[in-house]
């Protein structure tokens, strides 16, 4: 198999917008852990907010790697890019396979973190009590009994 230009290059818009996805999430997590720092500071409920804390700064490292792994993908599909145009067809392959596994690792470092904002949501909760955490189909059925 032949691979062109345009096979790396149909990386770039999606690329562009996972970095962008992602830098979205790193300034809402920025932003909740100076809030979060500054509650720590007045309150006394301090493990709650500890604990949050620590959250946010390990989900942070999480997208600093997604954001990390992303780019490289990104550098990686322009060098494949190049390797095509020189018709070095043998390294470009092997480059542009590093392309699409450097972005899928960013992909998955992104489920695991989207995993632990739920855990976040989790701990800000944890404080009040009568949650239950419903099954899906305790869900609907309360849903349809409703309507």
């Amino acid at each position: 198999m032949e691979l062109s230009v345009n096979i790396p290059a149909l990386l770039f818009p999606a690329i562009s917008l996972i970095m962008l996805a992602y830098t979205n999430r790193f300034l809402a997590l920025s932003n909740r852990v100076r809030m979060l720092h500054d509650k720590y500071q007045l309150i006394e409920q301090k493990h709650i907010i500890f604990g949050q804390i620590k959250n946010l700064k390990y989900r942070i490292k999480l997208i600093q790697n997604m954001q990390t792994y992303g780019v490289a993908s990104l550098l990686l599909s322009i060098v494949s890019m190049f390797f095509i145009f020189i018709e070095y067809q043998g390294v470009a392959k092997f480059v542009f396979a590093l392309s699409l596994i450097t972005f899928s690792i960013s992909i998955f470092l992104s489920l695991i973190e989207i995993r632990l904002s739920t855990r976040a949501i989790e701990l800000e909760l944890s404080d009040m009590e009568g949650l239950e955490d419903p099954s899906v189909m305790e869900y609907l059925q309360k849903k349809f009994e409703r309507d």
